[in-house]
């Protein structure tokens, strides 16, 4: 994978959980604002707490652009998210309902909540210019918060015990379980009921609520196989628990039915955890990897920092089996199970691909074939150099620019063999790119040093790999 853009959320400090949207296509990206700071945070209300407004906002991107979509205002911190099936409903745990700064407040509540979005109200606000915006930012914004006992008509606050974590949907599209994190219980939340909660036709908001289970100490997320039954972590036991979804609603219900299938000691304390496929249609259950975030005396401890856990176990039959660890480095943090059949990624770079238009259409401007020329283009202190690569050699040996310049070096792999990339490594300039199969790359930096500096290739690409380089001549200011 490469990372194809960054972007800057506005209004919003730490970014924590995020998730695409599920159907019908994934058009959205929702992520959590995490802490609660000042508005406007120009440092004038620093003390005056009361002063200041205080909240965080639910972000929505577009799945293609990464452009910011809108934003929503709500209280608490933002921890998790999940979106239903339907494409109208995202959910989001809160750990600070209380709004507080300091641990000690932050754990006051017994319960804090789960914050529903009505997507579709949302966009269709957004839309019809229904919004405001804030300062230093046109993003979008809508109100969320619920005030003086009113409801938004973005959200709904559904109270679940506390410092609830992790949020997750069930394969078959029927639930969410949000985990306590400070309680032994897990929520399970009837989506069905969701449109009802927003019609203000439920008593209460925890009506949607249809089973509370008790796992254990330190439920931080839950997946799914696809059979009925979900697999939840428990950080404090250091325990996989499988319970049954059903049993627990029936156990919710007065029924005297026992939910926990099993129990397994992980080596420990765990956190992430996913079944195979655990939160698609296609669950299968086949393979769960647990993420424990400490290793203790499972491996050959090498120094202060010791490797994490990841350990994987079938759950193809009635009980759970430990198949293998593996130590990782460091907190990898969550995982995702696919089939290899559903991997069907490009072998060899398509020159068309819009990953690299922007050199490309550089490029065009200059003139510059990318696949024939090289040369260096000059335009005042802005230097532009363009060359291929074809193992084991690049199109220039050497280039020549000026103190202080701007340097843009692109380079195109002609190289039409499956896996076989090139680099390019400019000595004393803290440069390494890769450039693999007919993709174009391009890197710009200040030609701050004078002297000779060495590019070569960092990719092993033939026998005469190391022979493979070349020199960026930089010509002193007063030579």
């Amino acid at each position: 994978m490469k990372c194809d853009k960054v972007t800057l959320i506005p209004n919003t400090q730490s970014i924590h959980g995020l998730h695409c949207q599920r159907v019908p296509t994934t058009t959205r990206v929702y992520a959590n604002g995490e802490f609660i700071i000042p508005h406007p945070n120009d440092g004038k209300l620093i003390d005056q707490v009361d002063e200041a407004e205080h909240f965080t906002m639910y972000t929505a991107l577009d799945a293609e652009t990464m452009d910011v979509v809108w934003q929503c205002i709500v209280d608490g911190n933002l921890d998790n998210t999940a979106t239903d099936y339907t494409g109208r409903f995202a959910g989001a745990t809160c750990y600070n309902s209380e709004m507080a700064f300091d641990l000690a407040g932050q754990m006051r509540n017994e319960r804090d909540w789960v914050v529903v979005f009505d997507l579709h109200k949302i966009e269709e606000d957004v839309k019809a210019g229904k919004f405001i915006t804030l300062p230093g930012s046109d993003v979008p914004v809508v109100d969320g918060r619920k005030k003086d006992g009113k409801n938004s008509p973005y959200t709904r606050y559904v109270p679940v015990p506390k410092n609830p974590h992790g949020i997750h949907a069930s394969p078959d599209g029927k639930y969410w379980v949000a985990n306590g994190k400070l309680s032994p219980t897990v929520s399970v939340i009837e989506l069905a009921k969701l449109p009802d909660l927003f019609a203000d036709k439920l008593s209460d908001e925890r009506d949607v609520i249809v089973a509370e289970p008790e796992l254990g100490l330190g439920p931080l997320h839950t997946t799914f196989d696809g059979r009925g039954n979900a697999y939840s972590s428990l950080f404090i036991d250091s325990q996989v628990v499988k319970w049954n979804v059903d049993a627990a609603i029936r156990h919710y219900k007065g029924e005297k039915v026992n939910y926990i299938l099993q129990k397994s000691d992980v080596d420990y304390q765990p956190g992430h955890l996913q079944a195979s496929l655990g939160e698609t249609r296609d669950a299968d259950g086949k393979w769960l990897v647990v993420l424990s975030k400490f290793s203790k005396d499972r491996f050959l401890p090498v120094g202060p920092l010791r490797a994490e856990n990841d350990q994987l176990f079938d759950i193809s039959g009635e009980e759970m089996v430990l198949v293998h660890d593996g130590p990782a480095f460091a907190e990898p943090h969550d995982i995702n199970i696919i089939r290899r059949d559903q991997i069907n990624t490009k072998r060899v770079w398509d020159r068309n691909d819009p990953f690299f238009a922007s050199a490309v259409a550089r490029a065009e401007q200059d003139g510059v074939n990318l696949e024939t020329d090289n040369k260096v283009i000059r335009d005042g202190n802005k230097v532009r150099v363009y060359m291929t690569s074809v193992a084991p050699s690049y199109g220039l040996s050497e280039f020549e620019v000026n103190e202080g310049d701007e340097v843009t070096v692109t380079v195109t792999n002609l190289d039409h063999i499956e896996d076989l990339s090139h680099g390019f490594c400019l000595v004393n300039h803290g440069i390494n790119m890769e450039i693999s199969p007919q993709q174009t790359s391009s890197v710009t930096f200040t030609a701050s040093k004078p002297g000779v500096h060495y590019y070569f290739c960092t990719w092993f690409c033939h026998a005469l790999h190391m022979e493979m380089a070349g020199r960026m001549k930089v010509r002193a200011k007063n030579a």
